[in-house]
């Protein structure tokens, strides 16, 4: 099995049990082809960003090793969100499950339907957060800083991003 690409996976959940979807959703990334799960952030109970009527979500990082392109990635993880049964809702409304591509290697991808880096992870503390508690040090492509360095620049978002303790992966 070729697995030369590292690539960064943002998890959250707010329809149902946030932690067992998260938790379904990795075993399910685990399973997917060509591709191994290296490590998983600590759980986080946030605030939503966009549509504030709904209900706090539970967010996560995952960074995988794998051989799969980065389309092919994309549409598994979107495969994932369906078989779990999320539906089409409003923009950043409320998700059964949301898997996103954060980073693909050092890939700059900015087509109409897939675009890498995630273009608001730099502006978001429930993905820099988790993503710092595994890789601090990884360097978005597009501005050349660490996830830290983002995040220590991130003033803008002053949502809840709190640890869940005692719940995990």
């Amino acid at each position: 099995m070729d697995l030369r690409v590292v690539s960064y996976i943002g998890l959250g959940s707010n329809i149902g049990n946030g932690v067992e979807n998260c938790r379904e959703a990795l075993k399910r990334i685990r399973n997917l082809p060509r591709t191994r799960l290296v490590q998983v952030s600590s759980f986080y109970l946030t605030s939503p960003v966009g549509c504030k009527e709904q209900g706090d979500f539970v967010n996560a990082v995952c960074e995988i090793k794998t051989g799969l392109a980065p389309r092919e990635l994309h549409m598994s993880l979107k495969n994932i969100e369906l078989e779990m049964g999320r539906q089409p809702s409003i923009k950043w409304g409320p998700r059964l499950i949301d898997l996103d591509i954060l980073l693909y290697d050092q890939r700059w991808i900015d087509e109409a339907d897939l675009k890498i880096p995630h273009p608001r992870m730099h502006e978001r503390r429930f993905v820099l957060v988790p993503l710092c508690e595994i890789a601090p040090y990884v360097m978005h492509p597009h501005y050349g800083i660490t996830a830290k360095g983002l995040l220590n620049r991130l003033s803008q978002d002053t949502e809840k991003v709190e640890i869940m303790k005692g719940v995990g992966p």
